[in-house]
């Protein structure tokens, strides 16, 4: 049995129709560089991309064999014209048109073309070319118009983050000023034409940049405490994770600008794997843990502070190591593979939102710990049932969990399935010391606990501490949830917990 959707949720949805029709069909794709000194063939590469199921990639041109080797796969493909075409395109309708016939017509619909990026980070890579990018939108735009693709097919460009001033606390954020007369026609023809921001989003660099300043964990997407996360003390928003940070900001930066209904999808995002010896943050370690949260993050469809359960599909930079780049070590780095198609590192993402960030872990669970102060117990399982989002249907009076009819049983029930709903990352199972890991299974008779990594409709809004000052357990409240979670205790502890941790930073 689903848990009751509350009210407040079901009107942001009805406000947000645009916002909520990109997330019903959320994803996480790839990024395909190939500036690799072997790259492989495109039948090599989609064999792999099928091997994987990843159903989603964006390329960083139009490659005839790859865009061949995609046709009749169902993969849905964003094709991109070359900063060194923007030029071109940007100043003549018709080159736009001979590009667009050219290297989508000729293909299309067997190559499940559905979007085009112009150029990449043109206002921060290619400011010269600035001027002319709405237009280069709008003329291939226009050729899509004609040959009546408009709806299937939809046109934007990739942003760096870094044209966002003040990104935190998001609500103050706003788009580089100088930046205005391109970005508010930009912004204009995305409305105009139900298509989507496209923003690439790095928070390793934020964290390098910061000199350590601000926390891995929370560049990490990892778990945090309640009194680590950061509160916006404009909207008491509360923010834990720099990826929504991020998204958020831009969400904000837009509306300042007065345009609330355009969704944004994450054009770039990852995580170095290996670094320079000025780079020791850049590792396997910390690129598994950034995708793995990232990836489950996203197909969860937690959304954001601002827009909770609406989710931002995105697509993972990137799919090979790509060895012929030019920098530091850690930007020959970023890929899931290499060029021999093999994992560098153990990571899976598939269609059905399944996510394995270890194929080899043995199953584990979480459990409350023996000897646990029953009021610490208590008031961490009314929180894994409150803001925890854990559906705790199960434990009520004639369903399977109920008995044992005590809290360290209805706890246990709760921290495990909050556990795995989390993909078992380090700091799920805790719950200020009361829960502790166990390979011991606690399913008894017809209460089967949760023992796989979350699916696609697992859910999980903030990740905050539970108040240890909660003591309700039973849904004699009519405001309680269906496991007695008390509405006004959540919205309370919630501002308690913003108002006494107020900061990202260590």
């Amino acid at each position: 049995m689903d848990s009751p959707m509350p009210l407040s949720f079901l009107i942001l949805i009805s406000s947000l129709l645009s916002l909520q029709a990109i997330a019903e069909d959320v994803f996480v794709g790839v990024n395909i560089g190939t500036d690799l000194s072997a790259m492989p063939h495109p039948t090599q590469v989609v064999a792999l991309l099928k091997a994987q199921q990843i159903r989603h990639v964006r390329l960083y041109d139009t490659d005839g064999a790859m865009l061949i080797a995609l046709a009749n796969t169902g993969i849905q493909v964003m094709v991109s014209v070359p900063n060194e075409q923007l030029l071109g395109i940007g100043q003549s309708n018709s080159t736009a048109a001979n590009w667009v016939n050219h290297n989508v017509l000729a293909h299309y619909p067997a190559t499940n073309i559905t979007a085009i990026s112009v150029g990449s980070e043109v206002l921060t890579t290619l400011p010269n070319a600035a001027k002319i990018l709405v237009n280069a939108l709008k003329y291939i735009h226009s050729a899509l118009v004609a040959s009546n693709l408009d709806h299937q097919i939809k046109v934007s460009t990739p942003l760096s983050s870094s044209i966002i001033i003040d990104s935190f606390p998001p609500s103050q954020a706003f788009f580089n000023s100088s930046l205005d007369s391109v970005i508010v026609p930009l912004l204009g023809f995305l409305q105009s034409t139900n298509s989507f921001l496209m923003l690439n989003v790095y928070p390793y660099y934020d964290y390098m940049q910061s000199n350590r300043y601000i926390m891995l964990d929370y560049a990490l997407l990892k778990p945090l405490p309640w009194n680590k996360a950061a509160v916006d003390s404009n909207t008491l928003l509360s923010y834990t994770n720099a990826f929504d940070t991020i998204v958020d900001a831009a969400y904000f930066a837009m509306a300042l600008l007065n345009f609330t209904n355009i969704p944004i999808v994450v054009s770039e995002t990852g995580w170095p794997s290996k670094g320079g010896s000025n780079e020791p943050d850049a590792t396997l370690d910390n690129a598994n843990t950034y995708n793995s949260n990232l990836i489950r993050h996203v197909l969860n469809k937690t959304g954001t502070p601002k827009h909770p359960g609406i989710a931002v599909s995105t697509y993972i930079y990137e799919l090979y190591n790509e060895d012929m780049k030019s920098g530091p070590i850690s930007e020959k780095n970023w890929g899931l593979f290499d060029a021999n198609g093999r994992s560098i590192y153990i990571l899976h993402l598939t269609g059905s939102g399944l996510v394995l960030a270890n194929d080899t872990m043995n199953p584990t669970y979480c459990a409350a710990k023996d000897g646990a102060d029953r009021k610490m117990l208590q008031a961490a399982l009314d929180w894994a049932c409150g803001p925890g989002r854990v559906d705790c249907s199960a434990l009520l009076q004639g369903q399977p969990c109920y008995e044992p009819d005590n809290v360290m049983a209805h706890a246990t029930y709760a921290f495990n399935t909050y556990y795995h709903q989390m993909g078992k990352v380090s700091g799920s199972c805790n719950f200020n010391g009361v829960a502790a890991v166990t390979t011991t299974n606690p399913s008894h008779g017809s209460c089967s606990f949760i023992g796989s990594v979350v699916g696609r409709n697992g859910s999980l809004a903030n990740i905050t501490a539970p108040s240890m000052n909660s003591t309700n357990s039973t849904n004699s409240d009519s405001s309680a949830n269906a496991y007695g979670y008390h509405v006004l205790s959540c919205a309370v502890m919630m501002m308690v917990g913003g108002l006494l941790g107020s900061s990202i930073w260590l």
